[in-house]
């Protein structure tokens, strides 16, 4: 099997919140990369990126020039695509950058079709082992809410079958600790003592403030699964402060940078639990190498967005923990993984089972 092509669009999808009808910015946009790679066995891979933001357009054109090189290339050869693309860049246009979420694309693509040449979903070629997974809502208790709203969408995701859910502090505009405190326990309430609550700070916080805050809501009794993404991402002994002053988990990682700061973060005892970003990280093959890292560290892995893609890697780990589940890409797929009572099935098509809907593709045209 050769690599014989490389197609990319862009679509802007919009930015709505189907699991409890909460959207924070409904009017809002998500630029999206996706990337088709084909093949002359006639099979093709399927990939996307994310995070271009005003540099959507360079993000699509670097997927292209990235790709063209790969035209002749088996796509079966991962680590050799990965060096040969780090080589043609110069070594000096990543980790990191518009360079790093190009290869991403691309190395989900090359993953989709090598599990596709021998018949198998992904999670299978990986060795994974179990029928399901648990997941998360995610996306529908943002910050961005009035207490009001948010307590309403929190019974709403546990009237849905969830079992796990995420919420949002560093609460925007006039807040203070009691505030934030406030806003934890009327969440709980709502949703009763047994659902899996966990909370992103999204690195808005100073380590003095993430003890502060956080020993305040372990006191009023929330019981939080995680605390996710405390303060700056690459202030390791930050966060490590943070970690050894509270008894709820810390969690982390979805803004860095390749496989080195897990590295780092995992040596710093940073954090309890490694969260995992499929297109910082550089694709399915860097994921693996982080959930490795994380097995020797005797640490748990989760994953950040893409659902339909993280349900492969989650299942196939032995260390996976629960998978993301914030639908922005739902839409761009003529069938995804669903939630039932709080855990997704393991999909049984070839590859990554995923196929673009034309119709999206079409509508949503940049």
């Amino acid at each position: 099997m050769k690599i014989s092509a490389i197609r990319t669009g862009i679509v802007n999808l919009p930015a709505d919140e189907p699991l409890a009808g909460a959207a924070a910015n409904p009017n809002g946009k998500r630029p999206i990369v996706w990337v088709r790679v084909g093949t002359d066995s006639g099979a093709e891979g399927v990939g996307v990126a994310y995070f271009g933001g005003a540099l959507t357009g360079t993000l699509r054109h670097a997927a292209e020039e990235l790709g063209a090189l790969l035209v002749g290339d088996d796509p079966q050869l991962g680590e050799a695509i990965h060096a040969k693309l780090k080589n043609a860049a110069g070594g000096s246009a990543g980790p990191g950058g518009i360079y790093h979420l190009a290869l991403s694309a691309l190395d989900i693509a090359m993953w989709d079709l090598k599990a596709k040449a021998v018949d198998q979903p992904l999670w299978k070629l990986l060795g994974g082992g179990r029928p399901t997974v648990p997941t998360y809502a995610s996306g529908a208790l943002m910050r961005e809410l009035s207490l009001d709203r948010v307590v309403k969408a929190a019974a709403t995701l546990k009237e849905k079958g969830w079992r796990e859910m995420k919420t949002q502090l560093a609460l925007p505009g006039e807040t203070t600790p009691k505030i934030e405190v406030e806003r934890m326990v009327k969440i709980r309430e709502a949703i009763g003592p047994d659902i899996k609550l966990m909370c992103d700070i999204n690195q808005r916080w100073r380590p003095e403030q993430a003890v502060d805050i956080g020993k305040r809501v372990e006191d009023a009794g929330v019981g939080l699964f995680w605390l996710e993404d405390v303060t700056t991402a690459d202030d390791y002994p930050g966060l490590a402060r943070v970690s050894d002053a509270l008894s709820t988990p810390v969690a982390g990682g979805e803004y860095v940078w390749g496989i080195v700061p897990f590295r780092h973060m995992m040596e710093a005892r940073s954090v309890d639990v490694p969260m995992v970003d499929l297109v910082r990280v550089g694709g399915i093959t860097q994921w693996l190498k982080v959930a490795g890292m994380a097995e020797a560290f005797n640490l748990p892995v989760v994953s950040h967005l893409i659902p339909e893609v993280h349900v492969h890697l989650i299942g196939a780990i032995p260390n996976g923990l629960t998978v993301e589940y914030m639908p922005w890409l739902g839409v761009l797929f003529k069938e995804v993984p669903v939630q039932q009572n709080g855990e997704l099935a393991m999909p049984q098509k070839p590859g990554l089972g995923l196929e673009f809907d034309e119709a999206t593709l079409g509508r949503y045209a940049a």
